[in-house]
């Protein structure tokens, strides 16, 4: 595949995660701290998330499967994945977290539980295709340096 071909592909796979609403512009603020010294800076953020995420995911499933529910903990978890998760720009993720904090304000366990699910799904979607994202740009920075 020519490089033209690939950097067209690369381009829409990254608009279509804007226009179905995975990313907002802070992704693309990470993008324009990216240059030829840290070339691979936004992987390399998007990665610590994810590393943030699986630590955090953990945290919440405890927390809500302890007796009883402690929602301030819980809360505290969730504003914290919702920082990393706008940190990067993942926009339907945070959107699900701020969903989850108005159901622990109401000490609500069942919309917690039910969203948190929500929140597991869209992070999966988007992980999966941010790691498509990236890949597609690794090829397309080989095909443009062979």
């Amino acid at each position: 595949m020519d490089r033209n071909h690939l950097q067209h592909q690369v381009t829409c796979m990254r608009k279509s995660l804007f226009d179905q609403g995975y990313l907002d512009e802070q992704f693309i603020q990470l993008e324009e701290l990216q240059d030829d010294a840290n070339p691979n800076f936004v992987q390399e953020i998007v990665t610590l998330f994810y590393t943030d995420s699986a630590r955090l995911i953990q945290n919440i499933e405890q927390a809500l499967n302890s007796s009883p529910i402690d929602f301030s903990k819980l809360d505290d978890y969730m504003h914290q994945f919702k920082g990393s998760s706008s940190s990067i720009g993942a926009k339907k993720v945070t959107d699900e977290c701020k969903v989850f904090r108005e159901y622990c304000r109401a000490e609500n366990a069942e919309g917690c539980i039910r969203t948190f699910q929500q929140v597991k799904q869209e992070y999966a979607i988007l992980r999966r295709k941010l790691e498509v994202y990236f890949q597609m740009v690794r090829q397309a920075d080989v095909a443009h340096t062979a």
